[in-house]
């Protein structure tokens, strides 16, 4: 089984590249649901979160409201910091749990996309760094016009994240997706095909072991 970590820094295009390689064929386990599973209510993760920072971060519902508790945290890189400390163990629980229904499975090609995987240093962890990205500016212009983030909030968040530049010398792939939707699907689908020549290359290796 190949295991490919795909990461990128916010509105890069990590969820469209990653849902492109699963029409291609890869198992996808992405860490933004796992995120969202892991502070359902009844969670100790959102018990944990709402003990941190007040009734004020929950909807009338019960459940975790994600644009109260980023305004607060993405203010307070200690805050930051304590947030990902609640709720990325929980995250690593449910990842390794897929990753071995997975191999278990016998699926060749497993995408995990980890936002962080540089940050929380994770590149170890897989056999191939796929890393999905596009000029800062680019990002900061699709963050205020597609999620409707206020200006200095998207300046925060792109600045709590590792510069783009220091996470391509250590990627093996990296797609561009500074263009049109027919050009990222070509990327993907080459990317696909060296994916799977890849795994092939480990199946075999795996065998002659």
């Amino acid at each position: 089984m190949l295991l490919v970590g795909l990461t990128g820094n916010i509105a890069g295009g990590k969820t469209e590249v990653s849902r492109l390689l699963g029409e291609c064929g890869a198992t996808v386990i992405d860490s933004d649901v796992l995120a969202r599973e892991v502070v359902a209510p009844g969670t100790p993760a959102l018990a944990a979160i709402t003990a941190n920072w007040g009734q004020s971060v929950l909807s009338t519902d019960g459940s975790l409201n994600r644009d109260a508790l980023r305004s607060s945290v993405f203010q307070d890189p200690d805050e930051l910091l304590e947030l990902n400390e609640i709720v990325h163990p929980e995250i690593e629980k449910k990842r390794d749990a897929a990753i071995a229904v997975a191999r278990a499975k016998g699926d060749m090609v497993v995408v995990c996309v980890v936002p962080l995987l540089f940050e929380k240093h994770m590149a170890d962890d897989y056999d191939k760094i796929v890393l999905v990205d596009a000029p800062r500016q680019l990002r900061f212009e699709r963050l205020l016009k597609k999620r409707g983030i206020e200006e200095a909030e998207a300046l925060r968040m792109i600045a709590a994240q590792m510069p783009a530049e220091l996470k391509r010398a250590r990627a093996d792939y990296v797609i561009e997706n500074i263009g049109s939707i027919t050009q990222l699907q070509s990327d993907v689908t080459a990317l696909w095909a060296e994916m799977q020549r890849e795994a092939a290359v480990a199946g075999e290796g795996m065998k002659v072991s």
